[in-house]
């Protein structure tokens, strides 16, 4: 079975070739300095470090465990800055020295409570107070394909909402009460809904939250 908490060896092979379409929303970054120090945390392929440096910021790195989605990043984004975890969620950036973070569709990689507690633990412990935290993931979609996995894999994982996909993921959707109790250390500021489509091109309902750290 698949290291739950990060499944790397899934996404330096058959990850590799995946798309991400979740979007940020541009009117949370309206009045976030170009010069914060941004941290997009599962950053794939790097395609947000680059949407955010067209929008004129200047100090963004992106993390992520994949080495090899990390080396498909440096040769898309060549002028952005990348790094490889090797002890993820643990990150090389002192207590409370970032001003934001993404994370995107990177809960849903992440199936156990207990690694999303790990992760969110961390990404607490490097931002600032008065930090954000800009979160997109996907919550149960109501549709009867995911309503039958959800069902199918809910005895083997224990958790409803966790399944596995056919090429060897296995992804979480989650219920909005465990998101705010994972969440329970922010200040939510925004949230809202938007249809996306998955990495293999399935469209679902995605929430997007921007929080604080107070």
């Amino acid at each position: 079975m698949a290291n739950l908490h990060n499944q790397v060896a899934y996404w330096n092979s058959a990850g590799t070739t995946k798309s991400f379409g979740h979007p940020p929303e541009p009117s949370w970054w309206d009045q976030i300095d170009r010069h914060a120090r941004l941290l997009d945390y599962g950053c794939g392929y790097g395609r947000l470090v680059g949407l955010l440096t067209e929008w004129g910021f200047e100090n963004v790195e992106g993390v992520d465990s994949a080495a090899q989605l990390v080396a498909r990043a440096r040769k898309e984004q060549p002028d952005a800055r990348f790094t490889v975890l090797d002890h993820a969620p643990l990150l090389p950036h002192a207590d409370g020295s970032i001003d934001g973070v993404l994370l995107f569709a990177v809960l849903t990689c992440v199936v156990t409570d207990a690694g999303q507690r790990e992760l969110i633990t961390e990404l607490h412990r490097v931002l600032r107070p008065g930090g954000f935290l800009h979160i997109s993931d996907l919550c149960l979609q109501a549709d009867q394909r995911n309503r039958t996995r959800y069902q199918e894999f809910a005895g083997r994982y224990g958790t409803y909402g966790v399944f596995e996909t056919g090429d060897g993921a296995v992804c979480r959707h989650h219920t909005l009460d465990w998101l705010y109790d994972l969440l329970a250390d922010f200040t939510l500021v925004a949230t809202r809904e938007i249809a996306v489509e998955t990495m293999n091109g399935r469209p679902v309902v995605a929430t997007q939250m921007l929080m604080s750290k107070p």
